[in-house]
Formats: C-alpha cells, structure tokens, sequence
C-alpha cells in the first residue's frame, strides 16, 4: 500500500483523482498494446479515457507516464499482501507467499491484468521512454518496500540485509514478467509469471544475510 493510504483513509476528491488516473492508464495500456506507443498520442488517451486533454496533462508529463499508475498496481497489493503476513514468518518465506499471491490468476480479471502488463513491456522494448517508467515504478516500488521489509525481519536485521531483500523480492517480480512477456507462456502453470518469480527469489535471496526459511514453493497457480 502506499504511504498515503498506511496513514489515513482517502478523501472522496482523492479517491476520484485516483480512479481518473486508473481510468487513463487503463486507456494508454489498451492503446499502447493495439498500437504501440509510436501509433499512439494523448489526444488518443485522453478521447478513450473521456478526459479532456488538459486534464490528462495535469495528471501525467506524457503518453507513456500514463500508465505508470497501472504497473504501480501490483507492487502497491504485494506490499500490502506483505505487511499482512502471519506473525513469526521467516521473511524469505513471506516474501515467497506475497509475490506468489499477486502473481496468481484465481480469476479472468487478474488474468487480464496479466497480460495487459505483457502488452506493455512488449511496446516497452523498443520504447526508451517507456521502459524508463517501467524501471521507475520499479524503483520506487522497492524503496516503498524497506520499511515493510524492516518491519517483518525484526530488530536484527541490518540496513544492508533490509535493503538486499527489497531488491531482491522487487527484481524477482520484475526479471520474471519481463521474462514471461518475452514468451507465449499462459498466466498459470509453466513458465508463468508465479512460477518465475518463484525461482527468481530463491536464487537472489540468497545473497542476504538473512534466515532463508522454508524453501519456497511457487504456489498452485504455477504448479504444471
């Protein structure tokens, strides 16, 4: 969850800005994957949207930084499916239970989400701009991630190891979706996004100090 939201509920006017955001994301992604980021302007956006076109501009400096609140999505559920965890869990195998579960696909919504991501970092690949807000979603994901990490692992647990362990779970999650867009992969079983971070956290993880915990496992949606 956001900093924002750990604090205080939102207001209406809040929770309004937040769903007009949501809504032109929703736009640019579909855009974006018909089309390309190239074949696509913010007058584009902004017509699918039903915003104005100023109103678009006071929200995002360009197309691409359009849907950056929709890859934001995922990592803003991890971290609140994180802080959520059972008390006394070893952090690698809260970790490991977090990113399984915002990786599943219980359902055809998160289904879609899935491969609505996929679209984008497929336009992303030959879009410089694009993959720049890819990489600072990601960035800030992790650095919102410390303080729910810090907490989890306990008093005795160092500022090195809290940070190895953001970077570690938020590129796991990130080296596995841009892997799996690459592929012909389905959202379950082998070779999807679950089962990729899945292996991912285990190898990077070890590079902590931390206590390692059960070996993950990746979970019933990635199971063959």
């Amino acid at each position: 969850m956001s900093p924002q939201s750990s604090t205080r509920p939102l207001s209406l006017t809040e929770r309004r800005k937040l769903a007009t955001q949501l809504e032109i994301a929703h736009a640019a992604a579909e855009l974006f994957t018909a089309h390309g980021p190239g074949g696509t302007t913010a007058e584009a956006i902004a017509d699918r949207a039903g915003v104005a076109l100023r109103t678009f501009y006071r929200y995002f400096r360009s197309k691409q930084d359009a849907v950056g609140p929709l890859l934001a999505v995922g990592g803003e559920r991890w971290r609140a499916l994180l802080a959520a965890s059972e008390p006394g869990a070893a952090l690698p195998d809260a970790l490991a239970g977090a990113v399984a579960k915002v990786l599943d696909a219980p359902d055809e919504a998160a289904a879609v989400g899935l491969r609505q991501a996929r679209g984008l970092l497929r336009a992303a690949a030959d879009d410089p701009a694009l993959r720049a807000v890819w990489y600072r979603v990601n960035q800030e994901s992790e650095e919102r991630l410390r303080p729910v990490v810090a907490e989890l692992a306990g008093e005795g647990a160092g500022p090195l190891d809290i940070r190895l362990a953001a970077a570690a779970a938020t590129d796991a999650i990130r080296i596995a979706l841009e892997t799996w867009a690459e592929t012909d992969a389905d959202v379950t079983g082998p070779g999807s996004p679950a089962e990729l971070a899945a292996r991912c956290l285990r190898e990077l993880m070890g590079g902590t100090g931390l206590p390692r915990g059960r070996q993950a496992s990746p979970g019933p949606a990635s199971r063959p």
